[in-house]
């Protein structure tokens, strides 16, 4: 099983002044988090996309291409770009630009968006949500599959024998699904064979994901898939610390304030400190508290899906920069050594 941590490049804001972390210091420290865990032997760094004041990273592809040159062998993939804001013809140039800087170690993946600025800013009409993802999915694919290209849709100027240029290291990016609980996303990556990652957050108990990992295996093996290629993978908020107890109490106002933020847009109950430890508990997607504590849900969601990649997302709520520092270096000494020993067994 791989591991990884993801982070959005969030900003951090003063609880008292409301004042807001530069986007310039954030990503200068983004690049730092980087190094250490490439150093650390950590297996992938995942940077996702987002088009809110409070967040650093619009595009993903350009910090992965800066931390390509400072890494050795860390798997440098998106998590995720919203694809169906994007063009895929230039993302896919984009992503093959990273993986020639980094000898072959990109990969893209995919989501429809939970967060949803990027389609009027790019002009796009959230009607067409589903489609979208749908047709630029199947325009992706067929880049990765073709250098020259004949392709028809509804959203972009057809290409007639166009190549798009440059090509990957081997020929062919790894694309991953990202999805977050809807039955159709699972069905659609086990049918095209793709590598899938759902995002299983906050209070959400990791039962309810059990039936999806189920369905998504059955149809992949069900369209005959080579299942010495299945991947599938998991991503939760996480941050680690010596002591559990201070670091769940340190990481609340700012995990809970970020969950607010976007909740006021989307309609949410304020969140509660009871779904904040029941996150904690071993039932619970929050992956907050010291090493063992980790290592042991970490090992009981992989029982409980099969997973074959673990994300831990660290930045949500923007703690800062030395705890982020120091839950990557949890995550590399004590965390990742353990798990995969246990899982040798």
């Amino acid at each position: 099983m791989e591991l990884g941590i993801s982070m959005f490049g969030d900003l951090h804001i003063d609880q008292v002044t409301g004042k807001m972390q530069s986007a310039k210091q954030r990503l200068k420290e983004l690049i730092e988090e980087i190094k250490l865990a490439d150093e650390l032997g950590i297996d992938v760094i995942g940077i996702g996309e987002h088009h809110r004041a409070e967040y650093a990273v619009p595009s993903p592809e350009i910090v992965l291409a800066a931390a390509a040159v400072v890494t050795k062998r860390i798997k440098l993939t998106s998590s995720v770009t919203v694809l169906s804001s994007s063009d895929p013809v230039k993302l896919y140039q984009n992503f093959a630009m990273v993986d020639l800087l980094s000898d072959g170690r990109a990969e893209l993946m995919a989501g429809r968006g939970s967060f949803t600025e990027s389609f009027p800013l790019f002009g796009y009409d959230l009607q067409d949500y589903s489609a979208l993802f749908e047709e630029k999915l199947d325009l992706l694919l067929e880049i990765n599959k073709n250098k020259t290209i004949n392709w028809k849709g509804r959203f972009r100027a057809p290409l007639e024998n166009q190549q798009v240029l440059p090509r990957t290291e081997n020929s062919k990016l790894t694309v991953w699904v990202a999805a977050g609980g809807t039955p159709d996303s699972v069905i659609r990556a086990g049918r095209l064979g793709l590598p899938l990652v759902f995002a299983i957050v906050a209070g959400t108990p990791l039962l309810r994901f059990k039936s999806l990992y189920e369905l998504y295996k059955n149809t992949y093996q069900q369209f005959g898939h080579d299942m010495a290629k299945f991947q599938v993978g998991m991503f939760s908020h996480a941050l680690f610390g010596d002591d559990s107890k201070e670091i769940a109490s340190y990481y609340y106002p700012l995990y809970g304030a970020q969950m607010d933020r976007i909740g006021r847009t989307r309609g949410w109950f304020p969140f509660q400190r009871e779904q904040y430890d029941f996150g904690r508990s071993r039932e619970g997607a929050l992956f907050v508290g010291d090493a063992q504590e980790t290592v042991d849900k970490i090992i009981y969601a992989h029982e409980l899906f099969g997973i074959t990649r673990f994300s831990a997302h660290l930045d949500v709520g923007a703690p800062s920069h030395a705890h982020l520092m120091k839950s990557i270096e949890i995550f590399g000494t004590k965390i990742a050594p353990k798990v995969r020993e246990a899982l040798k067994k």
